[in-house]
């Protein structure tokens, strides 16, 4: 099938494409993307994510706000047309590739809309590659890049109105793509990874105030041996206009990097986080993280029961929901994966940092004996 971006330069196999190269039905291809006020006063976050082989696209729009998370839902049948990235009245549209996007959610009967305009501060930068095998099977392979920036415009819950200022409001953004597991399980015999199932991902982008950024994302064993980790410093540019093009050779990549989180008892929501990335020349960049504000991704579909990834729902259809968040059982298996907004310390320097967790199972650094006990 032939479409509108076939006529573009871009081809990666011999097939059309509307046609991925893997035909596993768990391809996808996903925005993610979060803002939120220096001051700890927000924080929102969209997701989109198109899954061709499965024919459904799901979005979604949250925000967390006066100790009360809101969310919009959606899903579709995925159009061929990789450039219609469109769900009802949710909209993500690319302004200038990898320096402005531009993300509006039209009046709907969810009472939650938005029109926002990310402009991007640093160099897409890519990630280490997510590989997984079940025996022999592969089960995950995918790319991501993230880019930090500003954010400008509004967004409006049941018409109360919140501006959104570039001067206050930085945020991050992500593009992955691959294969991964998603949607309705398969038929068969199941994996030898389920005798054990469990997983450990921390990941923390940081703005620093004088003109550069940390990224630290780790995945960890039941033991506490990183299977995979990654820091790096990244060059802040004023504008969007003065990122380079093509290479940032002022990307630093850490020669080790590691962590520590310290939990709220009882629980597996983070109380405080640290961390120590060592450059190439030895001088250690050591901070802290202390938590202002918290979002769940079971806003975004992240485990959530109704509204998960790539779960066929029907040709168009949206909802919403809200949720106090001093009410939700921390411990549930659904609240587990979290986002919060963080106060960053490194010595005099003061910042601003996203601090994603998320611990199923058994960790022992951490103290979790099995798949849901809170912290000792």
């Amino acid at each position: 099938m032939i479409t509108s971006m076939d006529d573009y330069l871009i081809h990666q196999t011999p097939e059309p494409i509307a046609q991925p190269e893997p035909t596993d039905r768990n391809f996808y291809d996903r925005y993610w993307m979060n803002g939120y006020d220096t001051a700890g006063g927000f924080l929102f976050e969209c997701g989109m994510g198109v899954y061709p082989n499965r024919k459904v696209l799901d979005a979604h729009w949250s925000v967390s706000i006066d100790g009360v998370q809101h969310s919009f839902h959606g899903s579709r049948r995925a159009p061929a047309d990789r450039t219609q990235s469109t769900l009802g009245p949710l909209e993500i549209r690319v302004v200038e590739p990898m320096r402005s996007l531009h993300v509006r959610l039209a009046p709907n009967e969810t009472g939650i809309e938005c029109d926002l305009t990310f402009s991007a501060r640093t160099f897409p930068h890519l990630e280490p590659k997510n590989v997984m095998y079940d025996e022999r099977r592969c089960i995950m392979n995918t790319s991501r890049f993230t880019q930090l920036g500003r954010w400008e415009g509004y967004f409006s819950v049941n018409g109360q109105r919140t501006d959104v200022r570039p001067d206050t409001t930085y945020g991050t953004r992500d593009k992955s793509w691959g294969v991964r597991p998603v949607g309705e399980p398969e038929a068969g015999a199941p994996g030898l990874l389920t005798s054990e199932p469990g997983v450990y991902w921390v990941w923390a982008p940081t703005f620093w105030q004088d003109g550069f950024c940390t990224q630290f994302g780790t995945f960890e064993d039941r033991d506490g041996h990183p299977t995979q980790v990654s820091g790096h410093r990244v060059p802040l540019y004023e504008s969007a206009d003065a990122i380079p093009a093509e290479v940032d050779s002022g990307i630093v990549d850490m020669a080790s990097s590691r962590h520590k989180i310290h939990w709220h008892k009882g629980t597996r929501l983070a109380e405080r986080a640290e961390f120590e990335l060592t450059q190439p020349d030895g001088d250690v960049l050591a901070f802290t993280l202390e938590p202002m504000i918290r979002f769940h991704l079971l806003a975004l579909g992240y485990q959530h029961p109704e509204w998960g990834h790539a779960v066929w729902k029907g040709e168009e259809i949206i909802a919403g929901e809200s949720w106090k968040l001093d009410e939700i059982d921390l411990l549930d298996y659904k609240h587990i994966h979290n986002h919060q907004v963080c106060r960053a310390t490194m010595g005099d320097r003061k910042g601003i940092a996203t601090l994603e967790t998320i611990a199923f199972g058994r960790h022992d650094p951490s103290g979790f004996a099995g798949m849901l006990d809170g912290a000792p």
